[in-house]
């Protein structure tokens, strides 16, 4: 069913909220549409679960992707996790992590302008939502040290972002 799924998408492009609700629901996603602009989807990563949302702005011809952990920043660990952001969005190519003043919530966010036509092929749909949850994927443990385990920026990254060599 799945490949049957895939193959309806047949690498066309559609507007941008139907060919990622398409695309959600052929990765077995469960698509709650919030209005006719915007989809969020919950999906299960190695650290965690993570809140999609998808935000269409047709004026623009503009794409949001949003990726949302349920992790809240307290007041006293503020100062050190927007040291922390700025240390890991100056890696980072696409996208960028940020701190919601209003509810203290950690996100991920990337924005593609889709050009004239408003339109989102399968390939581009799928690139960015995986590279949304692999920034996620790569850098949650370093949010961790620093709001569960008390390590600095530096450390929290020096400590997180080890490359493994060789096979176990």
């Amino acid at each position: 069913m799945l490949d049957d799924q895939w193959s309806e998408l047949d690498q066309e492009e559609a507007p941008p909220v139907d060919m990622l609700a398409a695309f959600f629901e052929a990765r077995g996603w469960s698509v709650d549409h919030v209005s006719d602009e915007e989809i969020s989807v919950e999906i299960k990563g190695n650290w965690t679960s993570y809140q999609l949302r998808a935000i269409w702005r047709d004026e623009d011809h503009v794409l949001q992707i949003l990726l949302l952990p349920e992790i809240r920043v307290p007041e006293e660990k503020k100062l050190a996790i927007y040291e922390t952001l700025g240390l890991i969005n100056e890696q980072l190519w696409l996208g960028h992590f940020d701190l919601w003043s209003t509810n203290s919530i950690l996100l991920f966010r990337h924005a593609t302008m889709l050009g004239g036509s408003g339109m989102l092929g399968l390939d581009q749909a799928q690139s960015i939502v995986d590279m949304a949850i692999d920034e996620w994927e790569r850098f949650y443990p370093v949010f961790q040290f620093v709001l569960w385990s008390d390590k600095s920026p530096q450390d929290a990254i020096k400590h997180a972002m080890v490359d493994t060599q060789g096979e176990a």
